[in-house]
C-alpha cells in the first residue's frame, strides 16, 4: 500500500519492503542533493594547516580533489559533486603588504559578489582564519589583517572564527591565544585545535597526543549558521558525534509529537499507515544527519527487523482502537488516547534504537551486513522494554514478547 509522506510529498510503498527500501534510499539521496549549500572561506599563511583542517572536519576530503577552480589571483574554489559544501581557499597567502591588501580585497569582493547573487546557496556563511600555533607567535601584520577583514565580514554578516592549528604545545598556544584576546578582534571565537593525532619523541620515548578541538569548532559553527544550514553542517561534519545525536534526537521528538497526533485522530484504520510513513521519514532524516551511506539492501533488512518487531503489535492495537473509534460518544476519545500512546511509544523506541545503531556504525562496532537486522531488532526490543519498565503504571504501555 502506498502512503503519502507526513508533509504530503514523498510516497513510500509500505506493502513491499524491497520497493519501500529503494524509495527511502532515493529520498535520502534527494535530501542530500537538496540540502542548503555551506560556503566557507579559509584563509591563513602557507603552512598553517588549512588542508588538514578541512579534511579532518568534513567528510568530503575536499582539499584532496585537485587544485580547485581559480576564482581570483590568490583564491581557489573547491567543490565536489554530491557534497553541499564549497571551500574558498586563499592560496599562497603571505603577509607582504601587497599580497595582504590584495587578499583582503579579493575576499571582500567575493563576499559581496556572492551576496548580490541573491542565491542563498552562494552566500558566504563563515570565514576561518588559521594560525599555526606551533610557531609560538603571531605577527602584527597578521593581527592588522584580521582586524581589517573582520570589519569587512561584520558589515556583510559573515562570522569570523580564528582557528589555532597544530596546537600541540600548550604554552605556545596559550601565549598566542592571550595576544589575540587582548586585541579584542571582531570574531566569533578563537579555537585551538589539533586536527590529527601528533606523535613525538621525548627523552628517547615515543609519545602520542590525541587530536582535539574539532568538536569545539563544530559547536561554534552551529551557533554561527542559520537554521537552514544546521542539517547541512551535521551531514558534512565527521568530528562531533554528540552534535549529530542532538540533531537526531530533535527529529525523533518532532516525529513522536506528530505520531501522537496521528494516533489520536479519529480516522478508523488509516492512522497505522500514516504512522509507519512518519516513522520512515524519521529514519530518512536521521540517516541524512549522520551522513553514513546506507544501500537499499541494508535498508530492506532494517525495515524487516523493525516492522517485524513492532508492526504486528502496532497494527493489532490500531485495529482495536479503530473499533473503539467507531463507537459513538466516548469511544472516539478513549480510542484516540490509546492509539496516541501506542504510536508515541513505538516511534520513540524506533527512533532511539536507530540512533544507537548509527552510533555503533560511527564507532566501527558494527557493519552493514546480514547481521545488521538482528542488531537493529535487539536495539528496538531493548528500547521498547526499557520504556515499558519506565511506564508500568501507564495503562497504554505496550506488552513486549
Amino acid at each position: 500500500m502506498a502512503s503519502n509522506g507526513a508533509d504530503g510529498g514523498k510516497k513510500f510503498d509500505i506493502s513491499n519492503l524491497s520497493k519501500c527500501a529503494n524509495e527511502i534510499i532515493d529520498a535520502i539521496k534527494d535530501s542530500i542533493k537538496n540540502l542548503a549549500r555551506l560556503n566557507v572561506i579559509v584563509a591563513g599563511k602557507t603552512g598553517s594547516g588549512k588542508s588538514t583542517l578541512i579534511n579532518s572536519v568534513f567528510r568530503a576530503n575536499l582539499a584532496e580533489t585537485g587544485i580547485g577552480m581559480p576564482v581570483t589571483q590568490n583564491m581557489r574554489k573547491y567543490t565536489k559533486e554530491g557534497v553541499p559544501l564549497t571551500i574558498y581557499d586563499t592560496v599562497g597567502f603571505e603577509l607582504s603588504k601587497e599580497i595582504r591588501d590584495a587578499s583582503q580585497q579579493e575576499i571582500a569582493e567575493t563576499i559581496k559578489k556572492c551576496e548580490l547573487s541573491g542565491d542563498d546557496n552562494q552566500r558566504i556563511h563563515c570565514l576561518w582564519y588559521c594560525i599555526n600555533a606551533a610557531g609560538g607567535r603571531v605577527e602584527q601584520g597578521e593581527i592588522d589583517w584580521l582586524r581589517e577583514i573582520s570589519n569587512v565580514c561584520k558589515f556583510s554578516h559573515v562570522p569570523v572564527i580564528i582557528v589555532l592549528t597544530q596546537s600541540y604545545d600548550k604554552e605556545k598556544t596559550k601565549a598566542i591565544n592571550g595576544v589575540l584576546q587582548e586585541e579584542k578582534l571582531e570574531c566569533l571565537g578563537i579555537i585551538p585545535v589539533l586536527a590529527q593525532d601528533f606523535i613525538f619523541k621525548f627523552r628517547g620515548e615515543t609519545h602520542e597526543q590525541q587530536s582535539f578541538g574539532l568538536e569545539d569548532l563544530i559547536e561554534v559553527m552551529e551557533k554561527a549558521l542559520p537554521n537552514e544550514l544546521q542539517d547541512t553542517l551535521q551531514n558534512l561534519q565527521k568530528v562531533s558525534l554528540e552534535s549529530k545525536k542532538n540533531s537526531a534526537h530533535k527529529i525523533v521528538a518532532f516525529t513522536v509529537t506528530a505520531a501522537g497526533g496521528i494516533g489520536a485522530a479519529p480516522i478508523p484504520l488509516s492512522d497505522a499507515f500514516l504512522l509507519v510513513t512518519a516513522q520512515l521519514e524519521m529514519l530518512r532524516k536521521i540517516t541524512v544527519i549522520f551522513g553514513i551511506d546506507v544501500d537499499a539492501n541494508t535498508m530492506k533488512i532494517l525495515l524487516s527487523a523493525t516492522l517485524g518487531v513492532g508492526g504486528a503489535t502496532l497494527f493489532g492495537r490500531a485495529a482495536v482502537t479503530a473499533i473503539l473509534k467507531c463507537i459513538p460518544g466516548a469511544g472516539s476519545l478513549v480510542g484516540g488516547a490509546i492509539a496516541a500512546g501506542t504510536a508515541m511509544l513505538i516511534t520513540t523506541a524506533l527512533g532511539e534504537a536507530y540512533i544507537k545503531l548509527m552510533e555503533k556504525v560511527w564507532h566501527g562496532e558494527v557493519k552493514f551486513n546480514s547481521n545488521i537486522g538482528d542488531i537493529m531488532s535487539d536495539l528496538f526490543k531493548d528500547e521498547l522494554k526499557r520504556r515499558k519498565n519506565k511506564g508500568n503504571d501507564d495503562p497504554d504501555t505496550l506488552p513486549v514478547s
